[in-house]
């Protein structure tokens, strides 16, 4: 229910993860752990979330019910937490807060137990309020994202840059969900990415190296019979004959470049040389994927690892489906794209990275230890080999990495980037 959503916002914050109350409040919510309280007031704070102090709030009531502070006191107490980009420290409430409990008749244990948790709000939490409303974008955007997913796409790569995943991320997973996604050309195209019925256009935005300015006037003029119709410098015409924009127009790429030189070399008097075309044959599938990444970030076409599949399988290396089926401490290997890399200040020195393949995404955790032994791999790679074991709770799957390998190599003049987080 949305409950649910607002405390799946607020229990990944700092502070929950800090004070402990992640794992306990999961297994209480599947049944797997029994839920106690030692009076009724504690139950009335935090029957909503299972025995398990989760919001800012809670912790105010807890310190009042629980511990005696007068309102006066669990206000300190909560500006003594920490905030966004400032960080709090409730160590010097410790006694106030046990011996209040243990006066009010809770055992040592439950008041050890309690500060603990309460402790980790040292570190940022959210009040419910705030959480309640992440949790409704939450809804609607899953509600958009399922419903309305070719809509949703081009309403997240309109608004790059932005978010956790990159437009290739999106598109991928856009595709994946069954959206049709059609490729930017200056007969069809607007600036942004639009809907074409159930299929989403890429708009001219995400040309590399083409200006708005260009990409504006070209979407508002259209249609075009040829390159020289559309009078365009030559950086710009360029641009979209790289990213392969002038299909409608000009034919596959090659073909592109030749008309987009010519139609940038005026002949006298300003008008286009009645040139023939040469007769250039297509680029193969693989150069075409590589122009892709070059000039728009992603490709329409197979995934990369789909055409290093074969070689890939030669190594040893399964796909992220293949991984996911595996039952819980399995071994496994696999190689995927780096598209993130995330170093939580609350995780200890672990890192983790997302690999992305033609079936999916894998989750990579790398252990501290690890990180220090192959950082040249763990931060270098872009197409990275894990070896390692299956972590698997309910429908969480995670690879836990023993060796790391770099097989960039493999990508040749393949250019991809990650979004990395520390």
């Amino acid at each position: 229910n949305f409950y649910d959503l607002v405390i799946e916002v607020a229990i990944v914050r700092p502070g929950p993860i800090q004070g402990g109350m992640v794992h306990p409040y999961l297994r209480r919510r599947r049944g797997e752990e029994p839920i106690s309280y030692p009076s009724e007031a504690v139950k009335e704070v935090l029957g909503r979330t299972l025995g398990v102090p989760i919001f800012q709030e809670q912790v105010m009531q807890l310190a009042m019910v629980a511990a005696g502070f007068t309102p006066g006191e669990a206000d300190r107490l909560r500006r003594s937490m920490a905030a966004w980009k400032k960080r709090g420290g409730l160590e010097h409430f410790e006694g106030k807060l046990k011996e209040g409990m243990q006066r009010h008749g809770y055992s040592l244990e439950f008041a050890d137990a309690l500060y603990r948790q309460i402790l980790g709000f040292g570190e940022y939490g959210f009040p419910e309020s705030h959480a309640a409303s992440f949790a409704l974008l939450v809804y609607v955007s899953s509600w958009l994202k399922c419903h309305h997913p070719a809509a949703f796409c081009a309403a997240l790569l309109n608004s790059q840059p932005m978010g956790f995943y990159a437009p290739a991320q999106l598109v991928q997973d856009a595709r994946r969900h069954g959206v049709e996604v059609r490729p930017p050309d200056v007969n069809a195209a607007e600036w942004d990415c639009t809907l074409e019925g159930p299929a989403l256009r890429l708009g001219l935005r995400m040309v590399s190296g083409l200006s708005e300015a260009a990409g504006r006037r070209i979407a508002s003029s259209k249609p075009y019979m040829s390159v020289h119709a559309l009078e365009l410098n030559r950086k710009d015409l360029r641009a979209l004959a790289a990213a392969g924009a002038l299909q409608s127009i000009a034919g596959h790429r090659r073909l592109a470049h030749w008309a987009a030189a010519g139609a940038a070399r005026r002949a006298p008097l300003d008008r286009p040389a009645a040139e023939p075309p040469p007769e250039l044959a297509a680029p193969g599938e693989g150069a075409e994927i590589v122009a892709d990444y070059a000039s728009l970030g992603l490709t329409l076409g197979r995934h990369p690892l789909a055409l290093l599949r074969a070689h890939l399988k030669r190594l040893g290396l399964m796909d992220a489906e293949s991984m996911r089926a595996l039952p819980h401490g399995a071994r496994a290997a696999v190689a995927g794209l780096v598209t993130c890399r995330q170093r939580p200040d609350t995780a200890s020195g672990v890192v983790f990275v997302t690999l992305e393949d033609e079936l999916g995404n894998v989750n990579v955790v790398v252990w501290a230890r690890l990180v220090e032994r192959q950082r040249r791999e763990l931060l270098g790679a872009r197409l990275l080999g894990v070896e390692g074991s299956i972590e698997r709770d309910g429908e969480v799957v995670h690879l836990v990495a023993r060796r790391l390998v770099d097989y960039s190599a493999l990508l040749g003049p393949l250019s991809t980037a990650s979004r990395d987080f520390h």
